[in-house]
């Protein structure tokens, strides 16, 4: 009996409780006190996820609501990439948040079922010899673009983590959107899944970058690698000068 209260679902788990809270078994009281508090931290939790898909519908309406995010601003190599996702009301998506808040496996399970049930979903890549040249506001207002345009719908709402774009008509802009809004968090978990990937491959591609660790943000390794091979293709020349520099100084 253990066994099974341990295993119960959300659904099943209150009234499983409910029955054996009295039992004359250590190990099956025992058991209820844990469920009980697995159902209290999962329920605390779908509160928090139905109050992002609220506030999504709050802020955009009833139409077709797009969440905006973009993943590898800060980075010394890879492109930055943009997600653009239109969720449905229904089903929720448990466990949607800012994606930096969650481990590797958990956006990648996350990233699965977001691509199943999307109404739709965009993504744009703007390479590191195009964030050179543009620089990095004018590179996110047209990653932003491209990847609202990927998407394939006309959204009615457009919802995007950080401050003004200007990218979009009718978009709203939320700081901190990707942890309090639902299809921007979605946004934020496809975006980087993707970006992480890419980045992986490009490990092998430019070896002995420390790639597939760093994802291209200029950890130690990373830029010890930088000044011993020099820039890779995939490098942002902007925004390795000022390192490599204080590299040659010694």
């Amino acid at each position: 009996m253990a066994a099974e209260i341990a295993a119960a679902s959300f659904d099943e788990v209150e009234s499983l409780c409910d029955r054996y809270e009295h039992d004359p078994r250590k190990q099956v009281r025992k058991a209820v006190e844990v469920a009980r508090r697995r159902h209290e931290r999962e329920r605390l939790e779908r509160e928090r996820v139905r109050g992002m898909y609220e506030l999504q519908r709050d802020l955009g309406g009833t139409g077709v609501v797009m969440g905006v995010d973009e993943v590898g601003r800060g980075a010394v190599a890879g492109p930055l990439t943009v997600g653009a996702v239109v969720l449905p009301d229904e089903p929720l998506i448990w466990g949607l948040d800012d994606s930096k808040q969650l481990s590797p496996e958990r956006r990648r399970a996350l990233a699965a079922i977001i691509r199943e049930r999307a109404r739709a979903i965009g993504i744009a890549h703007i390479e590191p010899a195009s964030i050179d040249a543009v620089g990095m506001a004018t590179a996110l207002r047209m990653g932003m673009a491209q990847a609202i345009e990927d998407a394939g719908v006309e959204p009615d709402a457009v919802l995007i983590d950080g401050n003004p774009v200007h990218v979009h008509p009718k978009e709203r802009t939320i700081v901190k959107g990707d942890a309090k809004v639902a299809c921007i968090a979605a946004a934020s978990i496809v975006a980087k899944v993707t970006r992480d990937d890419l980045m992986v491959a490009y490990d092998e591609e430019y070896p002995g970058y420390h790639l597939a660790q760093s994802k291209g943000y200029a950890s130690e390794e990373h830029r010890a690698a930088i000044g011993e091979k020099g820039l890779s293709p995939i490098h942002r020349a902007t925004f390795c000068g000022n390192f490599l520099q204080t590299m040659r100084l010694f």
